[in-house]
């Protein structure tokens, strides 16, 4: 039996009293723990002491690498166009992805998004894409390079050989009240996304009720991380900090969003839909070398939507296959008659959580047709009476707790001032 270099009690403990974790300690606690050496119960109280005590950049970047060092990486310099990806932190309504991965490969630069499902309130892009008859997630490394080069856009699931420590301390994150940590978030996200290899990624980093990050400052620092990780690793990183007081789109839900999306690759679709999918677009493209391109037109012209059906098509999926319907809806009506001010993100990613378009555990199923469809959003002037939303469900038993978390998620008539103008609020570089 091998000597173990370190005891999992020592490294809690320097951590625990505000010490900094030398290299050497934070290799030997990520590998032992993948390997299971460290158990559960000790990476939770080593994550909750991070969590009060912080990490410094230099450990931050040390226990990155030592994730991306517990399992494989994937290489893309064979391909015969530059990548460029993106990750969003979270929202409510966030199906960007979709529209967004064909969108770039227009430009003849590949996306590689590997995506994930939702827990939680924030929705996640497979539930979304399995809504569609037919379509499946799960790729070969041969696949997704063959597609990558064939048709530019892939969105599928990442393999389980990509940053297997991060799987395991993200599950384990979910259940101790560990998720809100900037250094874990910062790790968890960079170590798969440094692992994939792309060349580019743009980070939409949410901010608001919606979010994990619910203030400025915070999202700042999470950008301002994640950013350094990146760039330190050679991957050409950038920011976007995005609004998400407000749910993004008019609907938040798996076959909702879909639904969606093919609207605005059809040239349509809710403005800040569409203007946040030009926005990541325009800073992909810039990573991967291409400035002064008219990413709206291809949109408008159809050339997205083209690479979107074949890209559905490669996986399986029937691109004009009717959507899934919500056999029981409810309507939610406005209060009163004036403008109204706040939809408040977080009671509406609830509701449709509740609704059934979520999980509150990793292995949960979740209904495609779940979800809620809005009818009005900030800075709409609306009659009392007139419906507010739609909620959907194939199981009508869900409505009264959906309802209940959203009372309070809306105003009429309130101050104004702090409805966003801009989907878009900084960019950090």
């Amino acid at each position: 039996m091998s000597v173990e270099a370190f005891d999992a009690v020592d490294v809690i403990a320097a951590k625990r009293d505000g010490r900094t974790l030398s290299r050497e300690q934070i290799e030997w606690v990520i590998d032992a723990y993948t390997r299971g050496v460290v158990a559960d119960e000790q990476m939770a109280a080593l994550a909750m002491a991070i969590f009060i005590n912080d990490m410094e950049p230099r450990e931050i970047a040390d226990w990155t690498q030592a994730m991306i060092a517990s399992g494989e990486r994937m290489d893309f310099s064979a391909l015969s166009r530059p990548t460029s990806d993106k990750h969003s932190t979270g929202g409510v309504g966030d199906k960007i992805t979709l529209p967004l991965a064909p969108l770039v490969a227009v430009f003849d630069v590949a996306v590689p998004q590997l995506s994930g499902r939702g827990l939680g309130h924030t929705g996640g892009t497979l539930d979304k894409l399995e809504s569609i008859p037919g379509w499946q997630a799960g790729l070969s490394n041969e696949a997704i390079l063959d597609q990558l080069e064939d048709l530019g856009a892939v969105i599928c699931a990442a393999g389980s050989g990509l940053a297997p420590a991060d799987k395991k301390l993200y599950a384990l994150r979910d259940t101790t009240s560990t998720v809100d940590c900037i250094p874990l978030i910062a790790s968890s996200i960079m170590s798969k996304k440094i692992a994939e290899g792309t060349q580019g990624l743009v980070l939409d980093v949410k901010v608001g009720s919606g979010a994990f990050m619910k203030d400025l400052p915070k999202a700042q620092k999470l950008a301002r991380t994640m950013v350094d990780l990146g760039q330190s690793a050679g991957v050409k990183t950038s920011a976007l900090l995005t609004d998400m007081s407000t749910p993004l789109g008019l609907t938040v839900g798996n076959a909702l969003e879909v639904r969606e999306s093919v609207e605005v690759l059809a040239g349509g679709g809710p403005s800040d839909v569409v203007d946040l999918t030009v926005a990541l677009a325009e800073e992909m493209l810039r990573l991967a070398g291409k400035t002064d391109i008219d990413v709206r037109s291809a949109l408008a012209d159809g050339r997205a939507m083209d690479v979107w059906k074949k890209m559905i098509r490669a996986q399986n999926g029937d691109p004009e296959a009717a959507l899934p319907v919500a056999e029981n809806t409810e309507v939610i009506t406005a209060p009163a008659s004036g403008v109204l001010s706040r939809l408040d993100a977080l009671s509406v990613g609830v509701a449709s959580w509740r609704l059934g378009a979520g999980r509150a555990r990793k292995e949960d199923p979740v209904q495609d047709v779940a979800g809620i469809e809005l009818h009005a959003k900030p800075g709409d002037t609306v009659a009392e009476g007139q419906p507010l939303m739609t909620l959907h469900t194939a199981t009508p038993e869900r409505f009264a707790r959906a309802i209940e978390s959203l009372e309070g998620a809306v105003e009429i008539g309130g101050d104004l001032s702090a409805v966003s103008e801009t989907i878009v609020l900084e960019k950090i570089t």
